[in-house]
């Protein structure tokens, strides 16, 4: 029997349904469906050209671009696996991930800073890379062939996206081609998108928020994305109406500066059906500033490891019930352990991470249920609400930051014999990171000097927003860090050193 279609097949099904409705919108440039599959398929060929064969990995680093979803696309219909990596990263962390996955080809911007594009000295690994507007665009013009998408085992991993742990080193969830079905079909359920849909993605889509509560599910349906590079206020406003946006998706803070541009009570904003947001609650203010102008939020709570929708407050009771994160997706089964964690089950859910067999084994329970590392509530109506973490991790500006990546390399500055990191609350970009720092005797580094030592090893949501330097940090008798004791000592007035961008 053919196993199911895999992610590769999409465009050839949906160019074979609506050949001639509008894919992707890039500045001036529109896709239709007929014209990104022809890519794709052109794209597939000349990487298996190259030597990409089923299962090898593809890399993109790049900002939202048709190239994007042409290499998602064209990698997945070889059963390939596709790469996507964070451009807001530094360029050791490129290198790292490259190596990590041993990518056999990099698809990137022109930009990309060139110290992105190197093997690791103690690697093995080799790449060729991709330069989209140059090499790229090249490969596809030249190619004359046309790749049929292969036959792919559902359960196969389609996508290696990299989610921060609490470890030191970031992990690749392993997201397979079931898994980003299966959280599209709960979207087009839960959210109840059209075939007429117009998606503005300014969001970045190397995260799993954008890529699978957006991307996939308006593609599976055959709506138009708009494809932004980067935020920018004012030029939202302008496209909402003159693209006739229906969907718009983001993080709080990129609502909350809509809100405050001169502009926003005069746009018009009619075309606009659904407001996904998601990475942190939205605040009651910002309901309510919405809500005058006739709009509702649809506030959703994941993660990287359920491709990644688990919990979805839906409009009708965004207002009555502000504050929790909503009740599960369709096709996601949630359950609270003992303690309150929040477990998660269903197809949606990945079964570990790549080349990770402890992070993997610890991810799970006894009965296969993942472990968010969020602590929740439930009400008499199922709705639940997040009220603590297990986890060290926290989320600055909708992006998640490990502390312990942090402190790793917080302690290769030459004066820094010991570090320790924790998230504070920030009300511009919901938390930031607080540093405590030990010098090494009869050294000098002020706060600002060590945030300085960050540039180029970690992106700049990372580092941290204040830093005070101490004699010494409170550990329990294991020698493990006690934060508790560490936040309750935090100076009043700490020293700014940086922001988050």
């Amino acid at each position: 029997m053919t196993p199911p279609p895999g992610l590769g097949s999409w465009t050839a099904r949906r160019a074979r349904a609506t050949p001639e409705r509008t894919a992707l919108v890039h500045g001036a440039r529109r896709v239709t469906y007929a014209e990104l599959d022809d890519r794709a398929r052109a794209l597939a060929a000349g990487l298996a050209g190259l030597g990409v064969a089923r299962g090898d990995r593809v890399a993109h680093l790049g900002p939202n671009h048709p190239a994007f979803v042409e290499t998602l696309f064209a990698t997945t219909a070889l059963g390939a696996v596709f790469v996507p990596l964070n451009v807001r990263l530094a360029p050791d962390e490129h290198v790292f991930a490259l190596a990590d996955t041993e990518a056999r080809v990099l698809v990137h911007a022109a930009d990309v800073r060139k110290e992105s594009l190197r093997t690791p000295s103690d690697s093995n690994a080799t790449f060729l890379t991709l330069e989209v507007g140059g090499t790229y665009d090249e490969l596809i013009a030249a190619t004359t062939d046309r790749r049929d998408p292969v036959d792919v085992d559902p359960d196969h991993t389609a996508v290696l996206l990299y989610t921060s742990g609490t470890t030191g080193r970031p992990k690749a969830a392993r997201l397979s081609h079931a898994n980003l079905t299966w959280n599209a079909l709960n979207v087009l359920v839960d959210v109840d998108l059209a075939r007429d849909e117009v998606c503005l993605l300014s969001a970045p889509l190397f995260h799993a928020a954008a890529l699978g509560m957006t991307c996939l599910p308006v593609l599976l349906k055959g709506g138009t994305l708009v494809l932004e590079e980067a935020f920018d206020v004012e030029r939202t406003l302008d496209l909402v109406p003159a693209e006739g946006v229906t969907v718009m998706f983001g993080v709080p803070t990129m609502f909350a500066a809509l809100a405050r541009s001169p502009r926003f009570a005069g746009t018009d904003l009619s075309s606009v059906r659904y407001l996904l947001c998601g990475g942190a609650p939205v605040p009651p203010s910002l309901l309510e500033t919405y809500a005058a102008r006739g709009l509702v939020f649809l506030q959703g709570y994941g993660m990287t490891e359920a491709a990644p929708g688990v919990l979805l407050l839906d409009r009708e009771h965004a207002r009555e019930k502000t504050g929790t994160a909503g009740r599960p997706h369709f096709f996601s089964d949630v359950r609270l352990s003992d303690a309150g964690e929040i477990l998660v089950r269903g197809p949606n859910v990945v079964d570990g991470y790549w080349r990770r067999t402890a992070e993997t084994g610890a991810a799970f329970d006894d009965e296969g249920w993942f472990r968010s590392g969020d602590v929740a509530t439930v009400d008499d109506e199922g709705f639940h609400r997040i009220v603590d973490r297990v986890k060290d991790l926290y989320i600055s500006g909708g992006e998640n930051v490990s502390p312990a990546e942090v402190e790793g390399v917080l302690v290769g500055h030459p004066d820094v014999v010991d570090a320790a990191v924790v998230g504070v609350p920030d009300e511009r970009w919901g938390e930031t990171g607080h540093a405590w720092v030990v010098l090494a005797e009869g050294a000098t580094a002020t706060p600002a000097d060590v945030v300085a030592f960050l540039d180029g090893r970690l992106a700049r949501f990372k580092h941290p927003r204040t830093v005070e330097v101490v004699d010494a940090l409170p550990r329990n008798p294991t020698g493990k860090l006690d934060k508790v004791a560490l936040r309750a000592r935090r100076g009043p007035n700490p020293p700014t050193t940086t922001a988050p961008g």
